[in-house]
């Protein structure tokens, strides 16, 4: 079984009347599914799709999603997706660099997404709500195109420490053994409702949500957009199981009234994206009965590295590696480090990408040796459980997504007025951390904070943009030039203020 989406066609095989898909009051079942994705494939053939070619698909957690994800393997094209929330300059960099033949975008994509396809040449289809009753009308072509193992099935873009993303190759082999394990660790079966609140355009939601209760043959409650209250009465009407988020989901849960919401049906909750607090760990498990499990990964891991274990596990670790994964802490020299100390995470094992898409120099900076290096800093106890200490890279996570400065920096030092911009982190009690800028004005030029701040807003996604921003004299620097961020003075007012 090399091409992913055999996950799809076996499970179908084997209990085609079970639900797959939930939306609302609609269920797809296994079956059902199967033909659509098939009719997907077909009308995808005689659009000139072929092996090889990418293609990107911008949808929020709604069933076409899943039907042109599974359609697209099917045909043995390769997946590109971005999060429906970019700008038009952020597609235009994802289709130009991945050379997308085709972009399938949400209707309220469209807008964004005309003048990233024009600039790039890419055929541009736009997805709607009537898209499922279309396929009626698509030929169906059920034959799963043979992959091979290393072939790639998913690039997902992430940055790094770069302005510039990096398309991370996810092969065949990769996603299906992650979904897979991650399927197997917490015992994903067929009576499993999965809530699927995480997006699945990112890698968290798309393995460990879709692809590995498609793969048990469980059934997937869709959630195109998060909003707690709502969220509790789905996992009472759809007798939800297994709950998967971000840190942000589980405060807002904690913190939401629920009123008299029966979630009992839960068995299992499974967090990564960023740490989640001790206390909100448990103050959750008090209040709705069911245990979190905590995890770490990331997209060139395909992207689950370790997780704690139903059994056995620790508040505030993520755990030890998954089956079939190496993970050790080492030095700056190499050298591993001995339990309690802090050290770089370096991953080896089915889960490492493939490397990333043209581009050999980022790629063997990255993996030395079969060892992917994170920079994520950590530490291990003595009993094998893992500890997040720090980031080595100028990563900024904002509620589960990623936010990274260079590219802000990039925004802003288009703005004519802008001198030098520095982008940090700073604390936020349920963010996790919120974006903000310390920016320098160049010599007889004006600016105000808001102004700065509605530049960069429309130039990039909602939750990429600095809340907070301030203008200053100067910026500390190094004997080098090089910007100190870490001695940068925040205003007074920052730290514990609301983000404007």
């Amino acid at each position: 079984m090399t091409n992913l989406a055999h996950i799809l066609t076996e499970s179908a095989r084997r209990h085609p009347d079970r639900p797959a898909i939930r939306i609302d009051d609609d269920v797809v079942s296994y079956a059902e599914l199967d033909e659509l994705t098939a009719r997907a494939a077909g009308w995808l053939r005689a659009r000139g799709i072929d092996p090889g070619d990418r293609v990107g698909i911008s949808l929020p957690n709604v069933v076409q999603f899943p039907v042109l994800y599974y359609g697209l393997l099917r045909v043995g094209a390769t997946v590109v997706p971005m999060n429906p929330l970019l700008k038009s300059r952020e597609i235009e960099h994802h289709l130009r660099d991945s050379g997308a033949k085709m972009a399938l975008v949400w209707r309220t994509v469209v807008a964004e997404a005309e003048s990233a396809a024009a600039a790039t040449g890419t055929d541009l289809v736009v997805i709607d709500d009537d898209t499922l009753a279309a396929t009626a009308d698509w030929p169906s072509s059920p034959a799963v195109t043979a992959r091979e193992g290393a072939d790639t099935a998913v690039i997902l873009y992430t940055s790094g420490t770069t302005g510039t993303p990096k398309g991370a190759e996810l092969t065949h082999a990769n996603l299906y053994r992650n979904a897979t394990t991650f399927m197997g660790l917490f015992d994903f079966c067929q009576d499993d409702v999965v809530i699927g609140c995480l997006p699945f355009f990112h890698a968290f939601g798309q393995s460990n949500v879709l692809n590995a209760s498609i793969a048990a043959g469980a059934s997937v409650s869709l959630v195109p957009r998060f909003e707690a209250a709502a969220v509790a009465q789905l996992i009472e009407r759809h007798r939800v199981t297994v709950f998967a988020g971000v840190p942000t989901m589980y405060v807002s849960l904690l913190h939401t009234d629920t009123g008299q919401v029966d979630t009992s049906s839960l068995r299992m909750c499974v967090s990564g994206g960023a740490a989640l607090p001790v206390e909100v760990l448990r103050g959750f498990q008090e209040r709705f009965g069911a245990p979190i499990l905590e995890g770490y990964g990331l997209s060139e891991t395909s992207p689950t590295a370790t997780f704690n274990r139903p059994a056995h596990s620790k508040a505030g670790s993520i755990g030890w590696p998954i089956d079939g994964v190496e993970l050790k802490l080492v030095n700056r020299d190499g050298t591993d480090t001995p339990p309690g100390e802090v050290g770089e995470i370096v991953i080896r094992g089915h889960n490492v990408m493939k490397g990333y898409w043209n581009r050999p120099d980022a790629t063997a900076a990255a993996i030395v040796d079969g060892w992917f290096h994170t920079g994520d800093m950590a530490t291990r106890d003595h009993d094998g459980f893992y500890f997040i200490v720090d980031r080595k890279k100028d990563i900024i996570i904002r509620g589960g997504y990623n936010v990274y400065p260079r590219e802000i920096e990039e925004v802003l030092y288009e703005h004519r007025a802008v001198r030098e911009a520095a982008v940090i982190g700073v604390p936020h009690p349920t963010l996790g951390e919120e974006v903000a800028a310390a920016i320098t004005l160049r010599p007889g030029t004006s600016a105000t904070p808001d102004e700065l701040r509605g530049y960069v807003k429309a130039r990039v996604a909602a939750y990429k943009y600095p809340r907070h921003l301030w203008l200053v004299d100067k910026l500390p620097k190094g004997a080098t030039g090089k910007i100190l961020k870490r001695e940068i003075e925040f205003p007074a007012d920052i730290l514990g203020a609301p983000a404007p």
